[in-house]
């Protein structure tokens, strides 16, 4: 499969680089009878081969929202949405499901990991279904949980839980991983590990990670940094030094 890589400077990723996913004019309305609610208000965004983007904003900013729909879990109201070659706004259902399946992975708050199937067990789930996969073992390899393999669920910490989900993601070999507060649930010396497990996906794969959060303290591992508040991006900066994940102060 061929993926994206970075082309550019991190530190100009808008020079040589193009980028791969491109969102212009970005509305989501949910309507509950005649209540309508704005989720997104016009927002433009670019995300690059192979960058750490960190997206900031409290609960209800739009964050998630906008995830879902780039990785193809929602659709926009108004707007377009384009991966590499792919229009996402006009894509059908089935087209949609591809996309998923072929270029994005997601981790989510809670692991979502099947009790009863031992942690191969559960990567392996995915790279049954995958078009290049990696080996089950070598996905959890990669995240640090090797000797772990044959444990179930149960026999987990929360944090190696949710390093088996980032493996689980990984070994399909996705160009981008989408993850929504992937350290929600843990305590800040376990969440360290979870992101050095990201910062080793985006580092070692050239893997495009988007990560939402609302911890500010996460933001100092991007490259990038995007805040949002009431459906808008309200700043979207560049990191001049990243900070790797085991020196973040939360």
């Amino acid at each position: 499969m061929t993926r994206p890589v970075r082309t550019a400077d991190p530190t100009d990723p808008q020079g040589a680089a193009e980028p791969c996913f491109v969102a212009r004019g970005i509305d989501k309305i949910y309507r509950t009878g005649e209540v309508e609610i704005a989720a997104l208000r016009g927002v433009d965004l670019d995300l690059y081969a192979g960058e750490l983007m960190v997206l900031l904003g409290a609960s209800g900013s739009g964050k998630s929202t906008l995830l879902n729909i780039l990785g193809g879990l929602d659709r926009p109201t108004r707007g377009s949405v384009r991966f590499l070659d792919h229009d996402l706004t006009e894509a059908s259902d089935a087209a949609l499901t591809r996309f998923r399946r072929d270029h994005v992975g997601f981790v989510f708050q809670f692991y979502n990991l099947i009790s009863s199937l031992t942690a191969a067990e559960n990567v392996a789930l995915v790279t049954e279904i995958a078009r290049d996969p990696m080996d089950p073992r070598e996905a959890l390899e990669a995240v640090g949980l090797g000797p772990r393999c044959d444990h179930f669920p149960a026999q987990l910490s929360g944090g190696e839980q949710q390093r088996v989900a980032i493996a689980r993601a990984v070994a399909k070999r996705p160009e981008i991983l989408l993850c929504d507060e992937p350290t929600g649930a843990l305590d800040s010396a376990t969440g360290v590990t979870v992101l050095e497990a990201l910062e080793r996906a985006n580092r070692a794969f050239g893997t495009t990670v988007a990560l939402i959060t609302h911890n500010a303290g996460i933001a100092d591992m991007a490259d990038r940094v995007v805040r949002m508040a009431d459906g808008r991006i309200v700043e979207d900066r560049r990191n001049e030094t990243k900070a790797p994940a085991s020196a973040l102060a939360w």
